[in-house]
């Protein structure tokens, strides 16, 4: 019996990584490819634009800067923040003076129905709960249950404050500014997620 399972042990283990191995370089090459219609999609939509294809790395955050000839015209930054349900990861679009172009969430593991919601909810095109056309640094740029101008996703707060958050951080990459690691909406966050260890049953509570 022993020998048995020893040797379905081995065969299960060598079929999986088998199947690690075929399937490992499609989806590297699914990710590239997502990574590179959003650097795309989320940039102002101009004749012969062209995005560089190597990122400036500033704090652990991707910039890929985009021109127009020899014209810089803005940039695509890659981010990453922890939700409610664990990290996910943004690429936002900014034209050359910091106002958002456009953004897609790459990947998430929030709440279906709710935190999910981002892509939806904050590229709407009316309403208090829209960040395109926004300019972070100009903006009261937090949620509005916060005292900020953005609503957040209805029932998902902890999800909505950290994907501003996420979007505050790529800002501040992209127009060089020190990132402010205590700042008020991080620890809004932190304390959030701190409640929901403590209660995992309950989602974001609004």
């Amino acid at each position: 019996m022993l020998l048995s399972l020893t040797l379905i042990a081995v065969c299960a283990a060598a079929l999986l990584a088998g199947v690690y191995t075929l399937t490992e370089a499609p989806i590297a090459q699914a990710k590239a490819a997502k990574q590179a219609a959003a650097k795309l999609a989320v940039l102002p939509q101009l004749d012969g634009i062209v995005v560089a294809e190597e990122a400036e790395e500033v704090n652990d955050i991707n910039i890929y800067r985009a021109y127009v000839g020899e014209e810089f015209v803005g940039a695509a930054v890659e981010t990453a923040e922890n939700g409610f349900g664990g990290i996910f990861k943004v690429m936002v679009g900014f034209d050359a003076e910091g106002t958002i172009t456009g953004f897609q969430v790459l990947e998430h593991q929030e709440t279906p129905g709710l935190g999910s919601k981002m892509q939806e909810w904050f590229g709407a095109a009316t309403g208090k709960q829209s960040v395109l056309g926004v300019n972070p640094g100009k903006a009261n740029f937090i949620v509005s249950k916060d005292g900020g101008d953005v609503d957040a996703i209805t029932a998902a707060t902890i999800s909505s404050r950290a994907f501003l958050l996420a979007l505050t951080k790529a800002y501040n990459a992209y127009m060089g500014a020190e990132l402010e690691a205590t700042s008020a909406a991080t620890q809004l966050v932190e304390e959030a997620a701190e409640e929901a260890i403590v209660e995992p049953e309950n989602e974001e509570e609004e």
